[in-house]
């Protein structure tokens, strides 16, 4: 049986985690919605102006990824709350903390398979966007040309659409590290 400093020590380490892991998705998230939001506002603005072909659908992945993100937040407190519970008289075993983080690490991934999903649409679109773009004042037809398809250009709120989805991804790429730390943190103190 493991003596009562490890489990206070187990304890701090899965509390300071917790709160360390909890803090950093919460203010990536954070940050990752602002952008999201902004986006939603400033494309409903620009209603005239038309956008890249994939830029909606990798948007669409990168929201479900920062839903994903809000349930990993949750698992965040939920670790928080074991830590908290290895230092009092009730503990909880083993096989329920691991199966706790095991679920943070299964989340974390699943979000990270959404994060870049959205980035590959998110790049692509971008990519063929600037592709597609013809050198000179934005693509203004050249004297005598009638059939000149327009183009336009990327601009810094579309740019902003994969700082947005770069956001969720490194948030879920820490709740992955510090859940797998602190995994092999608990099978570690036997």
């Amino acid at each position: 049986m493991a003596d009562q400093i490890d489990f206070r020590l187990l304890s701090l380490g899965m509390r300071r985690m917790g709160w360390i892991r909890f803090w950093i998705q919460t203010t990536l998230g954070v940050i990752s919605a602002g952008i999201l939001l902004f986006y939603n506002v400033g494309g409903n603005v620009g209603k005239g102006s038309l956008k890249a072909a994939g830029l909606s659908s990798g948007l669409s992945i990168t929201t479900l990824s920062f839903f994903i993100l809000l349930y990993s937040l949750w698992q965040g407190w939920l670790i928080v709350q074991k830590g908290r519970a290895l230092n009092s008289s009730v503990r909880p075993t083993r096989g329920e903390t691991s199966r706790l983080l095991k679920r943070g690490v299964l989340i974390d991934l699943i979000g990270l398979v959404f994060s870049v999903i959205g980035y590959q649409a998110l790049a692509g679109a971008l990519t063929v966007q600037a592709a597609s773009q013809v050198s000179g004042f934005f693509g203004s037809p050249m004297v005598g040309s009638s059939n000149v398809m327009p183009t336009f250009p990327i601009t810094s709120i579309e740019m902003l659409s994969v700082l947005s989805n770069t956001q969720v991804l490194m948030a879920h790429l820490i709740g992955l590290i510090f859940s797998l730390w602190l995994l092999q943190r608990i099978y570690r103190s036997n």
